[in-house]
């Protein structure tokens, strides 16, 4: 969500960040919540995303910046949306605003990194997720239960959870609903639940698994959408980029996430790796990128990579 605050007088005045799509957006909203409106005439706006100029879903952002006549915008990072992208800097230039831009501009691009990642790649923000035994392995070989085997401890499935309401989509193969069954909800955490992204391309899996539940929204991919004899990841960033999904979490198996790696379609990857071993199983995917930082959750360690 973009951010804003408005400052008078070296005071912050006014906080506001973006509603639901459709709704109102963060400058409407700080504009909105202050009493005097005088103010924003001998007031500062600042911004993490250019403000729009052009009518979408709500009018320009710019407009109503300059109907209040608030003589300072200091600005983030330019909307690089085609839309935008410079048009609302230079809008509110030739109505006799001052602009400032790339104040904390890369602080700014990495929190809108899921925005223009989608406008800029055609496709969702992706990040890899999976726990791994400390021998390696991500699943055992052999279950007697139709259910998820758990390798990382209470306290990571928690942070999981907290990470599926902070996306906008989560994504599975056919062979993890047949094997584990997940809901793939928020239910260890309050936030809402992500849209659930099925690869069935076969469209055999049962109507009574319980990732097709009325608890959220679920978009099942079949050959309609998958061409098997071609790059899987390639056609699912497609699905997603036409069912405007910003963001996505590969919760797949093996075969799901060695899909996004081979093709080099993901940005971020969040590994779990627990103080267990099995000894055998199904071994974890390789992965290169650029470690960030390792974090410890209790018995687990959590490592995140981003791509290079």
């Amino acid at each position: 969500m973009v951010g804003c605050v408005i400052v008078f007088e070296n005071t912050i005045i006014a906080e506001g960040y973006t509603s639901p799509y459709g709704e109102a957006h963060a400058e409407v909203n700080a504009i909105q919540s202050i009493r005097d409106p005088k103010v924003l005439e001998k007031s500062t706006l600042y911004v993490t995303l250019e403000p729009c100029s052009h009518f979408g879903k709500t009018p320009p952002c710019c407009d109503l910046i300059i109907a209040h006549k608030i003589p300072r915008v200091v600005i983030g990072c330019i909307d690089e949306h085609e839309k935008v992208c410079g048009k609302g800097i230079s809008k509110l230039k030739a109505a006799g605003c001052e602009v400032i831009v790339g104040v904390l501009e890369t602080e700014c691009k990495i929190h809108h990194k899921r925005f223009f990642t989608y406008h800029s790649k055609k496709r969702p923000y992706i990040i890899l997720k999976w726990a791994e035994s400390k021998d390696g392995f991500i699943a055992p070989l052999n279950k007697t239960e139709i259910k998820p085997v758990w390798i990382s401890n209470l306290s990571s499935r928690q942070l999981v959870h907290q990470w599926r309401a902070e996306e906008q989509a989560i994504l599975i193969g056919a062979n993890t609903v047949a094997q584990d069954n997940p809901r793939l909800t928020t239910r260890e955490v309050e936030g809402p639940n992500p849209i659930r992204i099925v690869i069935d391309i076969k469209n055999t899996l049962p109507k009574s698994s319980q990732v097709f539940n009325s608890e959220a929204k679920t978009i099942k991919l079949t050959r309609s959408e998958i061409d098997p004899s071609k790059p899987l990841a390639t056609q699912v960033c497609k699905a997603l980029y036409l069912n405007k999904i910003t963001s996505v979490i590969i919760e797949g198996g093996q075969k799901t996430l060695k899909a996004f790696i081979n093709e080099d379609l993901w940005d971020e990857a969040r590994i779990f790796t627990s103080d267990t071993y099995l000894k055998e199983g199904v071994k974890k995917p390789q992965l290169k990128g650029i470690p960030t930082k390792e974090i410890r959750i209790g018995s687990d360690s959590l490592n995140i990579i981003l791509n290079d």
